[in-house]
């Protein structure tokens, strides 16, 4: 199968061309492009704390995402397709929501389409040369297959830094460990960019490289960010979101979190600092982001609030910028990198792809709102873990995020949100205890990933089931927030008399979507919930 990608990409590039888009004059220059993509990174990031003081990303140092958005654009208002690992890249690889990506458009059981295009197989080819270093597209078949699955695969080093807590409290000596870390970062790129050693990249063709380390994915060992990273817990107290309890465990659970923030960092002034020294890094647009929010707590990954889609996003781009250092208040979601990349490379842009480049918002010396038609974004989530509900169905949701509303749709509220658990749709039998709510995402509520901040709620059930409903509870079929006077979404407006007229605005805009780009949830076929899609998922083996 690997052997073939090339020729499917040279092909579906043969299609598109026929088509009679015109390329872009923009393809002499022709850039080469990093992505550099966390797992599970919400909008964390000490760029956005200096600009909204006194919250939680005062919390967490990210200078090299900061110089990046330094020196060239960042982003305020980027969000995710969907707030789960498969789909979200599903949606950012083939530039489309990730409703129109088939099976790719769930996490357990999603496989490819060679039908749809996807960036990195445009690109190589028009002649790039593609490359990635540990995840781009998983759990899925073939692993990686929208960017040339394993054998554009780079990876020589290791594959260690994925668990970096685990593997840099190893021992007596931390900072050399984290150091031999940042060694296999270093050794991976080069051996995609420079296996041969002669302190140059290999080839004349431009290169598309993905950086996408998982070390931000749950597990991390406890205690591990005011360890390796000085982060203290203590600092939390008092900025914890209020859907979330504010204790001991989990205060030090946000530090150790920003802690794998603050590693993906380093990471990432590896990746720069080799491609200043091969000459290359001004001719290079380095996009870095991440697929979602906060494992493992109330309100992010796998939910449609801010604190599940909302990412950080910073792009630059010497040759396609006029001004840098810019703040940019447009709506943007990750599937109009796809576009953008390929309009950048000078390749055409396919018509199945939905999203919108931003070149014109790159190439604007206006901060704030660049593009008065980017005032909102779409998100939505189908499956996650296929045995989170006990029939192996999703749990569908749609929203529409405003300047000032988040409207969202659950689908099947009477379904549960985090998926069931002993007495929440199951028999109610003996409760899962302490270790195994901590360890073990799959004893309940499989949704969420299992942590010391999901054992805590679920523990204090009794004693404190407010917060256990914020987590776990059954959700109405609307919900409706005003997200500049309530910011985490605590007041649901959706019955309020005096809310309906936005109500009505906002669904009928969110439904306009979804019947424009032909979402299966809103079609008289709703794949989602048929045979395909709701069938037990059985890990294979490696070979």
């Amino acid at each position: 199968m690997n052997r073939l990608l090339p020729l499917l990409s040279l092909a579906l590039f043969s299609v598109i061309s026929s088509l009679g888009i015109p390329s872009f004059s923009r393809a002499a220059e022709r850039p080469n492009i990093v992505m550099a993509f966390a797992d599970d990174w919400g909008c964390h990031a000490s760029a956005y704390g200096r600009l909204n003081p006194g919250g939680l990303d005062d919390l967490v140092s990210t200078p090299h995402f900061d110089s990046v958005a330094e020196q060239g654009v960042l982003f305020t208002r980027a969000f995710v397709s969907a707030p789960s690992c498969t789909p979200c890249r599903s949606s950012l690889l083939s530039g489309q929501h990730f409703w129109r990506c088939g099976s790719a458009s769930i996490l357990q059981g999603a496989e490819w389409d060679f039908d749809i295009p996807s960036y990195p197989l445009l690109l190589e080819s028009a002649g790039y040369r593609i490359g990635h270093t540990y995840k781009v597209w998983s759990p899925g078949t073939p692993v990686d297959a929208p960017h040339g699955g394993s054998a554009r695969g780079f990876n020589r080093s290791g594959r260690k830094f994925n668990g970096f807590s685990q593997n840099a409290m190893k021992g007596d000596d931390p900072d050399a460990r984290k150091a031999d870390l940042l060694d296999e970062v270093r050794g991976n790129l080069l051996s995609f960019l420079d296996p041969n050693g002669d302190q140059k990249v290999d080839g004349e063709a431009p290169f598309c490289y993905f950086f996408g380390p998982t070390n931000c994915h749950r597990k991390w060992v406890a205690g591990s960010g005011e360890k390796l990273w000085g982060i203290n817990p203590d600092d939390f107290a008092g900025k914890i979101p209020p859907y979330l309890p504010d204790v001991p465990v989990v205060r030090e659970d946000f530090a150790d979190y920003f802690g794998e923030i603050q590693a993906f960092d380093a990471g990432l002034g590896v990746i720069i600092n080799e491609l200043k020294r091969l000459g290359v890094y001004d001719n290079t647009i380095l996009v870095v982001s991440g697929d979602h929010g906060f494992p493992g707590v109330t309100r992010g990954k796998c939910n449609l609030y801010d604190f599940g889609t909302h990412v950080p996003l910073a792009i630059r781009w010497p040759a396609g910028m006029k001004k840098q250092g810019r703040v940019v208040d447009d709506f943007v979601s990750l599937p109009d990198l796809a576009p953008t990349f390929l309009e950048a490379a000078g390749v055409s842009i396919p018509n199945t792809m939905t999203a919108k480049s931003l070149i014109p918002v790159l190439e604007s010396e206006k901060s704030g709102l660049v593009d008065a038609k980017r005032d909102a974004v779409f998100t939505g989530r189908e499956r996650h873990v296929a045995a989170a509900q006990p029939d192996f169905t999703p749990y569908p949701q749609r929203a529409i995020r405003t300047d000032q509303h988040l409207l969202i749709i659950n689908f099947a509220p009477e379904r549960w949100p985090m998926g069931s658990a002993p007495g929440y749709g199951e028999p109610a039998t003996r409760m899962p205890n302490v270790a195994q709510w901590r360890e073990d995402t799959m004893v309940g509520f499989r949704d969420m990933d299992g942590s010391p901040t999901k054992t805590w709620i679920v523990t204090h059930r009794d004693s404190d089931p407010k917060l256990f409903d914020f987590a776990f509870a059954r959700r109405p079929r609307v919900e409706l927030y005003d997200v500049q006077k309530d910011p985490h979404c605590m007041k649901n407006l959706a019955d309020n008399p005096e809310s309906q007229p936005i109500r009505q605005q906002l669904e009928s805009r969110l439904m306009s979507e979804l019947k424009r780009t032909a979402d299966p949830r809103v079609s008289d076929n709703v794949i989602f919930e048929s045979a395909e899609f709701t069938k037990p998922y059985v890990r294979k083996k490696k070979k």
